[in-house]
């Protein structure tokens, strides 16, 4: 008896379920929607295991959990800004910033991101300057140490961030550390367990349950912070690793954007990680003072903002929209991928054909090449529209940047892409700080001397080979 037909008839009917299931139960972005059932019937047996990988949706349970008193601590002091906000009574320290209190708004209402106005921020475009930093705070630390990196490396980076954690937790400090399972997926056993043999708690985020098959590797921990003592954090788009010290001969130097924080901004810099630990460690993190040491430092105001697969709302890709409409002279982005949906494409179109001054600079070279293709897709659009690109010539550029008119800004891990906004794990400091969003409009007008400039006729002078990558990529790219 010949079994194939009823099997291709039962692999063809459970297709046809699965996109029944997409399209009336998941309620996908339209995009995404067509891209996985193209997939599902061009390629049936394969698709379906790429769609259990890369497609399915998170569950709608909660995912990070704290002690009760801690989270309603929160829901009031939210409302009680909320309230100020609504009633005009939220003073703001610097007078020119009144006009973004919509912005504020947008952020305490869908995550919870109280503005915090007592902030000293210091600012990184230099691993070798940023890690020479943190390992000063480290060495420093006499409480606790809290890391939380997508991706660390045992190279000669990782191993001299090691010696200090041994060291510290050895003389009784409490040492955490929390890394993605994807993004530090070659990092060694024994490198992990040296931590551990020291006192040290190390843990890693969404392991696979099965060994080399992790079904959630498509939902990635792209945070980046570092908490010390409750006092100073990090926040910003270094990783641990030997490349991010120019070191790599592939990428050659490494231009990042990256802060160092004290004052109640750490606060929230310190919820993030508890989350996020919680949700990876079976020892949870329980309320306690000495988790919240930090004291007003600066007149920075600050909105510590989160995103993930998690949440209704893409707080994050929202920030930026509400940032693009406010801006009356120029905005000016800075990201290594660049594949904004359609709502964010508009906002910069708009702007743009507005008399904005519109400015997205990316790297020249690909870490990722689909990306790095349907990225260049996405530029040729904004260019008709009027924007000015740059690509970065002088290493690659892996800030994650948004100025907007030398008064607000963003700096954090998100990309311009989908898979920021809806598949990984993210969070951005909102900048409320004319003197710190000008600091960053100097990098950028400096990174410009660094770079070439992509204009409309040079782009459409391309070859029919990039075309047709730009094409390919593009056509993936709401699954990239």
């Amino acid at each position: 008896m010949n079994i194939l037909p009823y099997i291709l008839g039962f692999i063809l009917c459970f297709n046809i379920l699965l996109a029944l299931a997409i399209v009336f139960l998941e309620r996908k972005n339209a995009t995404a929607t067509w891209a996985w059932l193209m997939v599902l019937l061009f390629i049936p047996v394969v698709g379906f295991v790429l769609y259990l990988i890369f497609g399915r949706k998170l569950s709608n349970k909660t995912i990070f959990t704290w002690d009760t008193k801690s989270r309603l601590g929160v829901k009031k002091a939210v409302q009680m800004q909320l309230r100020a906000i609504e009633n005009g009574t939220l003073q703001i320290k610097e007078p020119n910033l009144n006009k973004y209190k919509d912005l504020f708004y947008l952020h305490l209402r869908n995550d919870d991101a109280i503005l915090t106005q007592d902030n000293e921020v210091e600012l990184f475009t230099d691993g070798q300057k940023k890690f020479h930093a943190l390992m000063t705070d480290l060495e420093q630390a006499t409480d606790h140490i809290h890391l939380l990196y997508y991706i660390v490396r045992n190279d000669q980076l990782g191993e001299r961030i090691a010696e200090i954690l041994i060291k510290k937790a050895k003389e009784g400090v409490q040492v955490r550390v929390l890394f993605d399972d994807m993004g530090s997926r070659r990092l060694k056993k024994k490198f992990i367990k040296k931590i551990r043999n020291a006192g040290a708690e190390v843990e890693s985020f969404f392991p696979p349950l099965i060994p080399k098959l992790n079904l959630k590797i498509n939902h990635r921990n792209h945070r980046k912070l570092a908490i010390i003592d409750g006092k100073v954090g990090y926040i910003g788009g270094f990783n641990i690793g030997d490349e991010y010290l120019g070191f790599d001969h592939r990428f050659g130097y490494w231009r990042d954007t990256h802060l160092r924080v004290k004052g109640s901004a750490v606060h929230h810099m310190q919820t993030r990680f508890i989350l996020d630990w919680n949700q990876a460690s079976r020892n949870d993190i329980f309320y306690d003072e000495r988790y919240y040491a930090a004291e007003p430092s600066g007149d920075v105001g600050m909105q510590i903002v989160s995103s993930g697969p998690d949440s209704e709302w893409e707080q994050i890709k929202n920030g930026y929209i509400k940032m693009i409409m406010e801006a009356e002279e120029y905005v000016y982005i800075q990201t290594p991928y660049f594949i904004p949906d359609e709502s964010l494409a508009d906002a910069l179109k708009i702007a743009s054909l507005s008399g904005v001054d519109v400015r997205i600079m990316i790297p020249n070279k690909p870490d990722h090449p689909f990306v790095y293709w349907a990225t260049y897709s996405y530029i040729g659009e904004l260019l008709k529209a009027g924007a000015s690109a740059y690509i970065y010539q002088n290493g690659f550029l892996h800030a994650k940047t948004i100025v907007v008119d030398g008064k607000i800004a963003s700096v954090g891990t998100a990309n311009i892409d989908v898979r920021s906004f809806r598949l990984n794990f993210e969070v951005n400091a909102f900048l409320y700080s004319e003197k710190l969003a000008n600091d960053l409009v100097k990098e950028f007008k400096t990174d410009i001397m660094y770079s070439s400039q992509l204009t409309l006729p040079l782009y459409k002078q391309r070859s029919l080979m990039i075309r047709f990558k730009e094409s390919v990529s593009r056509l993936i790219s709401p699954i990239l």
